[in-house]
């Protein structure tokens, strides 16, 4: 019988899920938005119903178990929402228990940083690779890395938590309460929050006039007709991601940074200079690790779940092998 695992993806504003085989395909696919004021019950509610609609395409075959991609902090190896700021009631909330009960499935936990991870090294960018790491560039910065072949989870499955690394002392205060963090500074949320400030203030720009209407799209649309604002701010992002990826090169030692989220659909713009960035500033043995953006787009982490879910079910399916 075919084995096929469900991947979730939870995200403060839309829950996605898919069916998965176990080369990385998805078959079918769902997507809700996330009710994440509604409260944790609501949220595993809705987890679960896309979780049955995507399964209901199994057609027969054998559901091994599910993958649910989430944003942190958790504590992966005991299935628990430790206390997640964009959904209400996440808050030592046992996450993976209360979706078990709700689907009837096994449920393996993974930060989204490092599910994304997975899918790009075992089906995407760096398939093949013992080493890589992979940041998600969107509404915040979140990360996961692979080490001489094997998934760094770090205690409580909380390694690379890399936008909260300080890249500048005392400076601008991040979301989870610190100063400088590489998210306070390089997110798409910092991106555009920049833009609409200085865009108030020059006239001369053609962002101006957009006011807090003006979106990432524009700014990059606005650069490349070459205005000087939107140019300036489109260097100045390329410039912060260098710094931090520079450090993820100097702390992980990838043979690749793969580069995911929504800013990653930005990276013809980005891409060159980020290269010239980490080319200056690198310690000249890491200067040629190639920063690249994801191959599987928005499906990076809907993909790592399946395979998580995959990882999961292999020791019961040993154990019922060895059994038989």
């Amino acid at each position: 019988m075919r084995s096929l695992a469900i991947g979730l993806d939870l995200g403060g504003t839309q829950i996605r899920g898919a069916l998965v085989d176990a080369e990385g395909t998805i078959l079918s696919r769902r997507a809700e938005a996330t009710p994440a004021s509604a409260g944790a019950a609501a949220v595993v509610a809705a987890l679960a119903r896309v979780a049955q609609e995507v399964g209901a395409q199994a057609r027969g075959a054998e559901i091994v178990g599910l993958g649910l991609s989430a944003p942190g902090p958790l504590d992966a190896e005991k299935g628990l929402a430790l206390a997640t700021p964009t959904i209400a009631g996440f808050v030592d909330f046992p996450l993976a228990a209360e979706l078990s009960a709700a689907t009837g499935l096994p449920v393996r936990l993974e930060n989204d940083g490092i599910a994304a991870a997975i899918g790009e090294w075992r089906f995407g960018a760096a398939r093949g690779l013992g080493n890589m790491v992979y940041a998600t560039v969107s509404t915040g910065i979140g990360g996961g890395a692979v080490v001489d072949g094997r998934v760094l989870r770090g205690r409580m499955g909380m390694a690379a938590h890399i936008g909260h690394m300080t890249v500048v002392q005392g400076g601008e205060r991040c979301v989870c309460g610190n100063a400088g963090c590489f998210e306070a500074y390089a997110s798409g949320t910092a991106f555009l929050a920049k833009a609409r400030r200085l865009a108030t203030l020059d006239a001369g720009s053609a962002l101006h006039a957009a006011g807090a209407a003006l979106t990432g799209a524009a700014v990059f649309e606005a650069a490349a007709a070459g205005d000087d604002l939107a140019r300036r701010l489109v260097d100045d992002e390329a410039e912060m991601l260098g710094l931090g990826f520079v450090n993820l090169l100097h702390l992980y030692s990838p043979q690749m940074i793969v580069v995911g989220g929504g800013m990653s659909h930005q990276f013809a713009a980005l891409g060159p200079a980020i290269a010239a960035y980490v080319a200056r500033n690198a310690l000249p043995p890491f200067r040629d690790v190639p920063v690249v953006r994801a191959a599987l787009g928005d499906n990076s982490g809907l993909v790592g779940a399946g395979a998580i879910a995959f990882e999961a079910a292999a020791p019961a399916q040993r154990r019922l092998s060895a059994a038989g």
